[in-house]
């Protein structure tokens, strides 16, 4: 460091309220980081230094008010910092409300949530918000009060400690891009507050979001164009999304203290992963798209300097649906350990809908690698649409047009193609411009609604690839039941104009029986669950570490999950007929493997046929 840093870094630490060993060695760890940070961001401003110094001095108090609980498991999880990592992992999302009607319900549900396998809960956003259209709950009224028709804070607490008990992790989203319209930030903005004056981008007249909507895209036309909306006394505000969702000013420094603070706060409820929302767009600068530019990234390494101080177990979780280069830019141990695997959903679709495995297994030979002691959440579907992330220019090297594939894929998932089993519905269809994305549940989009043969078969398949992959396999709570789309949402004032609530389905009264062998269900959730039990036996499954392997077949995705003189070779058949991979392809390997979901020996002697919509897990090992 150079002497004016270690002068600066000195002068903060010695005006901090702690004496704790702990916390001191972390701040010597990680205050430079974030100073160099600062300068970075905020060198500029005559109020940086002062800025800085307060952060770190709302971390100390923090720290102070975590709770020795918090603090012990603080010290487990840096034993094993990779614990995310193991192939126990598996991870379950829902909201609240319409799975289970408020906190207490979903504590009640940690029985279940331990049979089926979950260490990881991710509900969905339970915090105060507009009433009516709040984008599911992702205009936030406030970070510290959840929905009164959920429960209250002190039950959220409770709620994450039951979850430690039982093994489970408790996720919740933090939606740091933006606030709802009604936050009392906003609101003592709008009245011209001077402590607020600039925790949003607020103009007078429209010269300068003209100025930035040059080179900006509209993310929801049908609710607004452009990025701004106008504001009642005529001026203009910055919301990328919904209108009533305004866009913080992150390069005001008070905006990072704040947020910081907001963070800290959940980290001592006992939350244990944040799902940072949005964060290709937390930055802006004329004469970009505004989105992933390089201050996005210098945020999230700020944010979590912060937190590695006084909540260290904490983990950040990136979303970010942008093009697959700049997912994985947001996803190192000094940003965000955690990130959604969007490419890999895009293209499971993808690859079902062709019967072509080709775009998905050139992603995992080319993109699925990361970083030591990071992962990927791997996912069939979320609360969100599916856009077709994938890279243009790897789709051309296979002979695929990226614009006309996707208009393709978006028909194909809606029924629009002859031939589809799925029965999707469009969200945000521009006819301006042809784009759109697509909602349903996974069983209604792998064709179950409609009573195409193969849907449960497809259903299983994409499950197989997502826990098996590596990383954290992800079910959204409701899937492994095969719950259809709720159309539900139509008859709803709140709710008619966002089709994604038609894969949002409230949880059956009771539960189907999901014992009942006879019905989609019970047949869906007896495989699923089978999966889950040799992943969680199957060493080989931890970890991210993933070798492709070419199955000279167009149908076939396979790949090996490396051990000890072999490992475990996953085959996957998209297509809907039977596809053989023939013995010189297999002769590297042993003849003789066990397929660990049918508990049986199966000879590569002679080549390998897979069924249609099959998935083998192969324990092989190299022939010597």
């Amino acid at each position: 460091m150079s002497d004016d840093v270690t002068a600066d870094v000195a002068r903060i630490v010695a005006t901090l309220p702690v004496a704790d060993p702990d916390f001191l060695a972390r701040v010597d760890e990680e205050l430079p980081r974030l100073h160099g940070l600062f300068r970075t961001l905020y060198g500029d401003r005559d109020d940086s230094a002062e800025r800085l110094a307060s952060v770190v001095s709302l971390a100390a108090r923090s720290w102070q008010e975590r709770p020795p609980e918090l603090k012990a498991h603080d010290h487990t999880r840096e034993a094993e910092p990779t614990w995310f990592e193991s192939e126990r992992m598996l991870g379950g999302v829902c909201y609240v409300d319409r799975y289970a009607g408020g906190l207490r319900g979903i504590r009640d549900r940690i029985p279940y949530f331990q049979e089926l396998g979950l260490t990881y809960l991710h509900l969905m956003p339970l915090f105060e918000s507009p009433e009516g259209n709040s984008d599911g709950g992702y205009a936030v009224s406030s970070y510290r009060r959840v929905d009164p028709k959920l429960g209250t804070m002190a039950e959220l607490k409770d709620l994450a400690a039951d979850l430690r008990e039982a093994g489970i992790s408790l996720v919740v989203d933090f939606i740091f891009n933006h606030t709802s319209d009604e936050h009392e930030w906003a609101r003592k903005a709008v009245t011209g507050d001077p402590r607020f004056d600039d925790f949003y981008l607020i103009y007078p007249d429209r010269t300068m979001p003209d100025a930035y909507e040059r080179t900006t895209r509209e993310i929801f036309p049908d609710d607004h164009p452009g990025s701004f909306v106008q504001l009642a006394d005529g001026r203009w505000v910055w919301a990328t999304f919904y209108h009533f969702q305004w866009d913080l000013n992150y390069a005001n420094p008070a905006v990072f203290e704040a947020m910081a603070g907001e963070m800290l706060f959940l980290a001592n409820q006992g939350v244990e992963v944040l799902r940072m929302d949005a964060v290709a767009f937390i930055w802006k600068r004329l004469g970009t798209p505004c989105e992933s530019l390089p201050e996005a990234h210098l945020l999230l390494q700020a944010f979590n300097a912060v937190l590695r101080m006084a909540a260290p177990s904490l983990l950040f979780k990136s979303e970010a649906i942008v093009h697959p280069d700049e997912v994985s830019e947001y996803i190192s141990p000094g940003e965000c350990r955690l990130s959604y695997n969007p490419l890999q959903m895009a293209l499971t679709w993808e690859a079902l809908a062709t019967r072509d495995g080709r775009m998905l297994q050139q992603a995992l030979a080319r993109r699925h690698a990361l970083p030591a002691g990071t992962a990927w959440v791997n996912y069939v579907r979320s609360h969100d649409d599916i856009g077709w992330t994938f890279a243009d220019e790897d789709a051309a090297e296979l002979g695929i047009h990226g614009h006309s594939h996707r208009r393709f894929l978006n028909d194909f998932y809606v029924g629009r193609v002859d031939g589809s089993f799925a029965k999707g519905v469009p969200f945000q269809e521009n006819p301006r411009t042809g784009d759109a994305r697509i909602a349903g549940t996974t069983a209604s989009l792998a064709g179950i609604e409609t009573g195409d043969a193969g849907g449960e078969d497809r259903v299983v398949l994409a499950h197989a690839l997502a826990l098996s992959t590596g990383g954290i396999p992800l079910l959204y709570l409701g899937d492994e039941v095969a719950q259809l789309n709720d159309y539900a949402y139509l008859s709803d004032p709140a709710e008619a104009g966002d089709s994604r609530w038609v894969h949002r389905p409230r949880r059956v009264d009771g539960d189907v029986d999901r014992a009942d062998a006879s019905t989609p269900a019970g047949r869906v959730f007896a495989r699923l669950s089978r999966l889950i039990d040799v992943r969680r036996a199957t060493p080989e499954f931890a970890g991210n570490e993933l070798i492709p392997f070419d199955a000279h077949v167009d149908a076939i995705v396979a790949f090996l999950r490396p051990g000890a003189d072999g490992g475990v070779l996953v085959l996957a058949n998209v297509s809907d007929h039977a596809a053989s991979v023939d013995a010189v392809t297999l002769s590297g390997l042993a003849s003789d493997t066990e397929d660990l979901v049918e508990g049986r020996r199966v000879s590569l002697h002679d080549g390998l046929e897979v069924a249609a919509h099959a998935v083998l897990w192969l324990r092989v090992t190299h022939r010597t």
